[in-house]
């Protein structure tokens, strides 16, 4: 009996700017080979990265590299509206 291949896990991170705009970083976690990591991939810019811990290398990314520290869950919680 032959088994099928896992589809990867998918997530997205994202962030705002300071001018109101949304950037965000897709995860794509391969299940079954956990050390392998995750595949980050930045739908603004198309960085890459693989990453043992995908969460704190993607803010890292987009704090670094678009200023988008805003966390838009936490944000609509605390009334700033969603764009």
């Amino acid at each position: 009996m032959s088994r099928m291949p896992r589809q990867p896990d998918r997530s997205e991170i994202g962030r705002w700017n300071r001018h109101g705009r949304r950037h965000v970083v897709h995860v794509r976690r391969t299940a079954g080979l956990p050390l392998l990591g995750a595949l980050l991939d930045c739908a603004t810019c198309g960085w890459r990265q693989r990453a043992l811990l995908p969460g704190p290398r993607a803010e890292e990314h987009l704090a670094e590299a678009h200023q988008a520290t805003v966390d838009p869950a936490a944000s609509r919680r605390d009334g700033f509206p969603a764009r």
